[in-house]
């Protein structure tokens, strides 16, 4: 059984039975084809732009293309084990257009792939680059800052006084998650407003969404389309 699913186009993976994944137009897999995953099947399913990350009843995730948190950047054709994560009990995963990220049942979030826009909550050149020439000063963030464009092996994310996760969700290049005392973070791009935070900047660090707490509201679960964020809240 597959509880959750998350489709974009232009791929459609759909569930085929206990334990088994179809796919259908990937990569050049034109027709149907069953994937069995590991003991006991998949628990969730996440589609980005490139790829599929699946997790499993026994807690491991997988990828098909790009960033697959393997440590190198090759594309795979068949599922493979996070060797990383391996013995991490995991509850969510998702997928973004280049980007993954997984929750472990401790409330701990794993992030990996790529970082341009700060996806990852890593330090980003690109972002950098952007805050200093809004500021003038021709200048970095100092010479002693490791900037990260990709992220080959999962990395575990600190959220802001050590909240533990419940959802995350991953668009084209942000990431949004909640908390399990009901806050939303959103970091990564914010061109078109996507962070919920009344601007349209970006940012490589975990943002709480303040909106929420101003209004009373407690977020439940949240979902990013490519450019947007929808959030489902709870009133008092």
């Amino acid at each position: 059984m597959i509880p959750l699913v998350r489709v974009p186009l232009p791929h459609t993976p759909v569930t085929g039975g206990p334990g088994r994944q179809q796919h259908h137009g990937q990569e050049g897999l034109s027709q149907d084809r069953g994937l069995t995953v590991g003991q006991g099947g998949p628990g969730a399913v996440g589609c980005g732009r490139c790829g599929s990350v699946c997790l499993g009843l026994s807690g491991a995730s997988l990828r098909r293309h790009g960033q697959l948190g393997h440590g190198t950047l090759e594309s795979e054709l068949q599922p493979r084990l996070v060797e990383a994560l391996a013995g991490v009990a995991m509850r969510a995963v998702a997928a973004g257009g280049w980007h993954s990220a997984s929750v472990s049942e401790a409330g701990d979030l794993y992030m990996w792939g790529w970082n341009e826009s700060g996806q990852l909550a890593l330090p980003s050149k690109a972002l950098a680059e952007e805050r200093a020439q809004d500021e003038d000063t021709g200048a970095g963030e100092g010479a002693d800052t490791t900037f990260v464009s990709i992220q080959a092996f999962p990395a575990l994310l600190d959220l802001p006084q050590e909240r533990e996760v419940s959802g995350v969700s991953c668009g084209s290049r942000h990431t949004a998650v909640v908390t399990r005392g009901g806050e939303l973070y959103t970091w990564g791009w914010g061109k078109y407003g996507q962070l919920g935070h009344g601007d349209n900047g970006s940012c490589d660090r975990p943002r709480r969404v303040r909106y929420l707490e101003a209004e009373g509201l407690r977020a439940e679960e949240v979902v990013c389309g490519p450019w947007t964020t929808y959030v489902c809240v709870l009133e008092p």
